[in-house]
């Protein structure tokens, strides 16, 4: 069975933990020993496991993407003529699924670890897919 997340970002770039929507989904499909699929079906998103402890990295993140991959850089025209290419390009590079490790029922991460959906073109009404695999 697949599941979704539904999201509303507030700004260009932003982030939001959804590490206890992704929890809840495995409770409810009783799964214990599997895997967790994470899919974002946008362009200009991503997701990614990250730390969660400070919210700084996940700052950090963000802004040096955005110095590295500004909307208007000086030495390249983007051609695509939405103007969101930036968003393509950051999405691109951070991904837009994973594959995580279920345990006696459990999502297993590290210690800090939290899975972080990452906006790059908002606001916008978003969703997560997840899948549910095992036993």
């Amino acid at each position: 069975m697949l599941y979704e997340i539904s999201l509303n970002t507030a700004s260009k770039n932003c982030y939001r933990d959804i590490t206890g929507n992704v929890e809840s989904i495995i409770h409810s499909s009783g799964i214990k020993d599997g895997i967790c699929l994470v899919f974002v079906p946008h362009t200009t998103a991503a997701v990614t496991v990250n730390e969660g402890y400070d919210e700084s990295v996940m700052e950090d993140l963000l802004n040096y993407l955005s110095y590295l991959i500004p909307k208007h850089p000086k030495h390249v025209i983007f051609k695509h003529e939405e103007g969101n290419s930036d968003a393509h390009i950051k999405a691109a590079l951070i991904g837009n699924s994973l594959a995580l490790p279920i345990s006696e029922g459990k999502l297993i991460l590290g210690k800090w670890q939290r899975v972080m959906f990452l906006e790059f073109d908002g606001p916008r009404n978003r969703k997560v897919i997840v899948k549910v695999l095992g036993k």
